[in-house]
Order: structure tokens, then sequence, then C-alpha cells
């Protein structure tokens, strides 16, 4: 399989959720196929965006690898980080919209140690990014981000890290307000019996981006710093 782009997400362990959060949008990352939705009205529409990712929490957006950087040097400074960063422990997720824009697992409590992990995780990879070309940039569409994000998406090619950080798994795409009140309920009854409390983030997964734009979960890495 040619990979086009990587990326470093949280991706659970925990198999029960991991398969809720595979059937819900229609594409299991592991597995690598795709899956039955739930039987909820015009699912499948509203989890189009986000199903090619995979169910995950961004830790560093998806990149070009660098001039020089090959694919066994990432895979094996994964193995090495992930030794050196320390999981955050959370006391829950909950079902809520994000921005007003979509419905996302959004966690419970302060994210504070969710921010310094996503933090550590963007600049320690940093040396694995390609410069994001003009191409990339626009794609963020920037004439909508505030300077702080604009000037962040120059230096990092993503506009949502350090203190813009928000964890997420998002579970549509942008939808009308009325669309996510309507989804919400369904969402909560098809994760609640998978949500563990507290909740441990705990993962470093290596995703790759296949020709057809699909990501498939590569190798998985148990924080233990």
């Amino acid at each position: 399989m040619k990979i086009e782009r990587y990326a470093l997400y949280f991706a659970p362990a925990e198999r029960g959720l991991a398969q809720a959060g595979a059937a819900w949008l229609g594409w299991d990352a592991e597995a690598g196929v795709e899956l039955v939705q739930p039987d909820v009205a015009g699912i499948a529409a509203a989890t189009e965006a986000p199903r090619k990712y995979g169910f995950h929490a961004t830790l560093k957006a998806p990149f070009r690898l660098a001039e020089g950087m090959s694919a066994d040097d990432l895979a094996e400074a994964l193995g090495h980080e992930a030794a050196q960063i320390a999981p955050v422990e959370i006391p829950g997720l909950g079902i809520a919209p994000l921005g007003g824009r979509f419905l996302a697992l959004r966690p419970e409590g302060n994210e504070a140690g969710l921010v310094t992990l996503a933090a550590e995780v963007v600049t320690r990879f940093e040396p694995f990014r390609a410069a994001s070309s003009r191409e990339e940039l626009a794609r963020r569409r920037p004439e909508g981000l505030t300077a702080r994000q604009r000037d962040l998406l120059g230096a990092f090619g993503y506009p949502y890290v350090f203190e813009e950080y928000r964890f997420h798994m998002t579970l549509t795409g942008d939808l009308p307000a009325a669309e996510i009140e309507r989804l919400r309920p369904a969402a909560e009854a098809h994760f609640a019996p998978h949500l563990a409390r507290p909740f441990p983030v705990d993962q470093l997964c290596l995703f790759g981006e296949d020709a057809a734009g699909r990501f498939h979960l590569l190798s998985r890495h148990t924080l233990s710093g």
C-alpha cells in the first residue's frame, strides 16, 4: 500500500469503543474495511467527511514526510518517543458539539493535560514533516482563522496546536445545529456502553493515507513515559 501522508492520532485500544467508533463512521481503519453503520436516519451523509480518517483524535495532523526522512525512520522514532511521553487520564468523554459545527466525543473536566500531550507530539515529530505547500495551506481556509491560528498554520501546517488545541474524536461532518441535536441522542446511546470512567489517553498511533484518501492504522504505541 502506497502511503501519501502520515498522521499521529490517538485511537483507543479498548476494542468495544474502537469497534463502536468504526461502526458509527462506517470505516475500520485498523482492519481496512467498510462497515455497516447503525440504523440511524441520515448517518451515512452526516459521517461522510470524517469517514475516510477513521475513528481517532488528532495529535499531529496529516503530513508528508520531509526530504531525507523515511517511513522506517518515523516508525523507529515512534517506538522511542512513546516511551518518553506520559499518558493522560481524564474523568471521561461525552458527546458534544464542537464549535457549533459538528458532533464529537469531547473530554469532561480540565483539558490541560491533553493540550500538553498534543504539544509534545507536535514538537517531537515536527522534524518529520515536510513544509506545507500553498495548496495544503489554502485547504485550511486561512481567511477564516484568527491571526494566531494563521501563524500556527504557517509554522506547523495546522492551526489548532498548542493553546488552540481541542481534543476531540469527530463523529460527523459540519452540520446545521438542528441536525446535530437530532443525531446527538443516537450517538449517546451508541457510545454510552463503551465510555470508561476515568478514560485513559494512552496510545500514540501511526495512521497512513492511501492513494484513495482513506486512512489506515499502521502501528500502535502505548505511552509509558
